[in-house]
């Protein structure tokens, strides 16, 4: 089934998790690129401010304050999309928050609200988007996961296992709407790290602050992914040619990748600092920032994702069933 998106300055954007981040970075650039977009996170300041930056610069905005896990804070959202702006055209699946520590050491309510924000937060989220959808004829859904729906490191387990449901759920919901026919893209972004303040908002066990394995990412190529996805209909996509080493290596060797986190995996992901105080798992933490903190290069770029997504990479699976269908009717016409 061939799908048609919109161009992105006929849109409507819904996206959650908006206030800092991948999400504020989506946001600001749908907007300059000419969308409409409907911001949604927990500090109604932070998103007052949001919105307001984005209209001084020209653009359309609105929000809904509330938690993601809260499906009736979902139900206002896409109500609010197509009230405000007369359609929903993508919903981005953004929020998440992260958690550092060895599993035995996680408190169980700790990791039951980490999978209310990461996983069941994106099943509402999906349910209210999908019937607007098929009311009004298609769209896009565009979820969030990681190089961790793939691969789980040491120290994020209940984070991995939380991606790894979100991978599942949404190549569920492709297959079953396009066995229906429903005119909706559904798409899983797989960021690898990037310089966003998740280690400041995480939950952390560890003796130390978090950092990021590297290579360390800028949030703006994971916003340049995401908008690509939403014009063009995407099955899914690694942000980060680090993440595309992983998650070929766990396919192909995974017994190696596992002697190689054991090594690296307890160490990288410390850095020589007192754990912050306060966190985002239950209450919002500190938003209105792009960047976080991480001590390490952040590359502006990503070689791998944009070759990926380019028009030549989309073309190579036609060109190569192609001539497979050439070359067995060459070898039929010799044989004949």
């Amino acid at each position: 089934m061939r799908m048609r998106l919109k161009k992105l300055k006929d849109q409507v954007i819904v996206i959650t998790g908006a206030s800092s981040g991948i999400g504020l970075t989506t946001a600001e650039m749908a907007a300059e690129r000419g969308a409409r977009v409907v911001l949604n996170a927990r500090s109604e300041a932070d998103l007052g401010a949001a919105v307001a930056r984005i209209r001084q610069n020209g653009g359309r905005a609105t929000y809904v304050a509330g938690e993601v896990a809260d499906e009736e804070t979902m139900e206002l959202l896409a109500r609010q999309a197509v009230d405000e702006f007369g359609a929903l055209d993508t919903w981005v699946n953004n929020a998440g928050i992260g958690l550092y520590g060895r599993l035995e050491d996680v408190a169980m309510a700790d990791k039951r609200r980490l999978f209310e924000v990461n996983f069941w937060a994106v099943v509402n989220g999906c349910k209210v988007a999908v019937r607007t959808m098929r009311q009004q004829g298609g769209g896009a859904i565009i979820n969030i996961g990681s190089v961790e729906s793939e691969r789980a490191l040491p120290l994020h387990g209940v984070y991995a296992a939380s991606k790894h449901a979100l991978k599942a759920y949404t190549d569920a919901l492709r297959m079953e709407l396009e066995a229906e026919a429903v005119p909706i893209a559904v798409t899983l972004v797989k960021p690898a790290s990037i310089n966003t303040p998740f280690t400041e908002h995480a939950r952390n066990y560890m003796n130390e602050e978090a950092e990021y394995m590297p290579p360390v990412y800028a949030p703006e190529e994971v916003a340049r992914a995401i908008l690509r996805c939403a014009e063009s209909p995407t099955r899914d996509v690694i942000v980060g040619g680090s993440g595309k080493v992983i998650s070929v290596m766990e396919k192909v060797a995974p017994r190696t990748m596992d002697m190689y986190l054991q090594r690296v995996g307890f160490t990288a992901q410390k850095k020589n600092e007192p754990v912050h105080t306060g966190d985002a798992l239950y209450s919002a933490g500190p938003g209105g920032e792009r960047r976080g903190r991480t001590t390490h290069a952040v590359m502006e770029r990503s070689s791998y994702t944009r070759a990926a997504m380019s028009d030549v990479a989309r073309l190579m699976p036609a060109i190569a069933v192609g001539a497979l269908v050439a070359g067995a009717v060459r070898s039929r016409q010799k044989s004949g």
